[in-house]
């Protein structure tokens, strides 16, 4: 016999004099707290041990926000042979700053303070769509001002942080994830993401999603990445000794903006600007390239890694609430083919909506409008990257076409 019990434990300490009322593009209410966390130093490798303190402070940050506590207990003849406890948290932690560092021996302390806010996955797991994974496209992310990234030459930031972002997604495994880090979807940098071009389209990500056969684009712009000192990092005796004693102020900051688009409808679904600063700590020579291993030492980097993490999160949260959509690659009388299948979740059995796409010659590159058939394709083949069903009536009786859509909340 096995009892279950759930108690929901909320704002376990709440730092009342950091309280801080903001209010996320997600809509959710945050606070800023700080949290605590320990790592054990082994072989002398700060780096990692640091990284793993960060992480458990971010756990503590989000237990303190909201907290669940799960005890399951098994019985025999009356008494519990076995009781086991989880506790859990659903909160999310963003703008996550190391404000101090202890080491004491072979123990690292590390404390940070960051906006929490509630997690919105947790929210929409119960749907359909949940189980199947969505093809996103992550493309560059260009550097509004190229000269910022002269100092420890990381000017391929705009490549090497959308395949950082990539590769976390990827590692999620929620997402069918392809990367088009060389792809720019904005010609107006300065104005992006607001800019509509001429032909009523918001920049070129249909086109990207269309060519790509992506049901999100995920792109962006680097706003900073400049020194708070452009003169503390000349190469005369002077300037290299002024650093050296740390007579000079060493801060870089970071600053991009995200966005993720609807690939069928090419409008926002999510956008936020992330940013944070943190010592440009690099020895001479250490760092060239954003993805270096002599960058990710520095202070800065782990800052700014910090930081892309936040952005993995950010994108699944707000693609979690987002129904499942596929492009019907040829209708047969009754007979519809699907261009997703089994590497996206679809198994036989499914039942997916049907929708009309419909565009209007006025307005050529305006989105397209969706219209509820009101008819449903049950699937009965799954193969790899297309499947197969029915649909109770003939396709040319209810105009559904190729290019029209299915979806599956």
């Amino acid at each position: 016999m096995k009892c279950l019990s759930s108690l929901r434990l909320s704002s376990l300490i709440v730092l009342c004099a950091l309280a801080l009322p903001l209010v996320f593009a997600t809509g959710a209410q945050a606070v800023v707290l700080e949290g605590v966390g320990h790592a054990s130093i082994y072989n002398g490798d700060l780096e990692t041990a640091r990284a793993e303190a960060r992480k458990a402070a971010i756990r503590d940050l989000s237990l303190q926000y909201e907290a669940r506590v799960s005890t399951h207990d098994t019985m025999e003849n009356g008494v519990i042979t076995e009781s086991r406890i989880r506790l859990a948290s659903s909160a999310r932690a963003r703008n996550v700053r190391i404000i101090d560092e202890y080491q004491s021996g072979n123990l690292l302390r590390v404390v940070v303070r960051g906006d929490i806010s509630e997690s919105r996955v947790g929210q929409c797991s119960a749907g359909e769509s949940s189980r199947l994974k969505k093809r996103v496209a992550v493309t560059g992310f260009p550097v509004l001002y190229p000269d910022q990234a002269r100092v420890g030459r990381i000017d391929d930031a705009g490549e090497i942080l959308p395949h950082q972002l990539q590769q976390r997604l990827m590692e999620q495994g929620g997402f069918q994830v392809f990367g088009a880090t060389t792809s720019r979807v904005f010609t107006d940098l300065l104005n992006a993401p607001t800019v509509w071009q001429g032909n009523n389209q918001l920049t070129n990500v249909l086109q990207v999603a269309r060519e790509m056969e992506v049901q999100f684009v995920v792109t962006g712009v680097i706003r900073d990445l400049g020194v708070a000192d452009p003169s503390a990092w000349g190469t005369s005796v002077l300037d290299r000794m002024q650093r050296g004693i740390g007579a000079v102020d060493q801060q870089r900051r970071f600053a991009a903006d995200l966005v993720v688009y609807d690939g069928f409808s090419g409008s926002p679904v999510y956008q936020q600007r992330f940013a944070t600063s943190a010592d440009w700590d690099a020895g001479p020579g250490s760092s060239v390239g954003f993805g270096s291993e002599g960058f990710r030492k520095t202070a800065y980097g782990r800052s700014v890694n910090g930081v892309i993490e936040e952005m993995a999160t950010a994108v699944t949260e707000a693609l979690a609430c987002q129904p499942f959509i596929t492009r019907i690659a040829r209708v047969d009388g009754h007979l519809v083919t699907l261009g997703s299948g089994a590497t996206a979740g679809l198994r036989p059995g499914d039942e997916l909506k049907l929708y009309r796409s419909t565009a209007y010659l006025d307005s050529p590159g305006a989105t397209p409008e969706l219209n509820d058939s009101r008819l449903s394709v049950t699937l009965d083949r799954v193969q790899p990257q297309s499947s197969r069903g029915t649909m109770p009536q003939l396709g040319g009786m209810v105009n559904i076409q190729r290019d029209d859509i299915a979806i599956l909340w």
